[in-house]
């Protein structure tokens, strides 16, 4: 068997033409990915080429950077950002938004006669994140059906949002589920989970690129954005784009949910930090 660097040389991934694919791949969407990403990169880019019946990279590149369809990009695109993610993922924080930030800005509402909560669940992968949190405000909020409940969902990957908007789980993704929260806010399929419908009505589903600053700007009044364990692809250009486009989103007084090695502070020094409890958010000031 010939060693990788012998199979026949239109397969393979120079560091040269790595390098154009990383560019192509950031300028479109933010995320760079770092040489020791490279053969990660090779592998969904083979299979997309194999599909395609092309037996050189060099034409699968051209293709993409010159073709005026952007559907093969986009394929490719969904190769790459496949993320597994779960309900209610990293508990800890999730508490802390349901018994003390949330009630925090729920009394302030209330001051204010106002009964909208709006959160923006942005990378949302397939599901699993909005769902959680539609299960947390119908669990927290007193008399929810007298609150007017939105959560934005969104992604670029076209693939994760078919498999969110369909809602139907295998047992590791609810698989921290609550018992008591799995027998009332989903059907069991044979083998699989099916999101009720009273937890889909509050959840819409849009396919969004983070770097695309004209989309962003159309999500308005966000009381809370969920952007967890996604900036971490990104570099700290295209953070402080992300980041300066959350905030023009959100409400004065929201706030941003990060995950636990990201950080808004070296970024943007036009967020306040709040340590909350045991969690450290970001809000935009009042």
């Amino acid at each position: 068997m010939q060693p990788p660097e012998e199979i026949g040389d239109e397969m393979v991934l120079s560091d040269e033409l790595y390098a154009k694919f990383v560019k192509m791949v950031y300028k479109a969407t933010g995320i760079y990915y770092e040489h020791n990403k490279k053969y990660y990169v090779q592998k969904r880019i083979e299979k997309r080429a194999e599909k395609l019946g092309i037996d050189s990279i060099h034409d699968y590149y051209r293709i993409l950077k010159f073709s005026k369809d952007s559907t093969e990009f986009d394929k490719l695109i969904n190769d790459l950002t496949v993320n597994e993610t779960y309900f209610f993922r990293d508990y800890p924080q999730l508490r802390n938004f349901a018994e003390e930030v949330l009630p925090m800005v729920v009394r302030r509402k209330n001051m204010n006669n106002d009964r909208t909560i709006k959160i923006w669940s942005a990378a949302c992968s397939t599901g699993e994140e909005p769902y959680t949190l539609s299960i947390i405000l119908q669990e927290m909020l007193d008399e929810p059906e007298k609150w007017n409940l939105r959560i934005v969902a969104s992604d670029i990957n076209t693939d994760v949002l078919h498999t969110a908007k369909n809602g139907l789980y295998e047992y590791r993704s609810v698989r921290d589920v609550p018992p008591e929260y799995l027998e009332k806010y989903f059907t069991k399929k044979h083998e699989s989970y099916l999101v009720k419908l009273g937890v889909k009505k509050l959840v819409h589903f849009m396919k969004i690129n983070l770097m695309d600053s004209v989309a962003v700007s159309d999500i308005t009044g966000c009381d809370f954005i969920f952007c967890r364990n996604c900036l971490i692809y990104f570099d700290d250009e295209s953070r402080k784009t992300v980041l300066s486009d959350f905030y023009r989103s959100l409400n004065p007084g929201g706030i941003i949910y990060l995950g636990h090695s990201e950080s808004v502070g070296r970024i943007s020094s036009a967020y306040c930090m709040q340590r909350i409890g045991d969690t450290i958010v970001y809000s935009k000031p009042k």
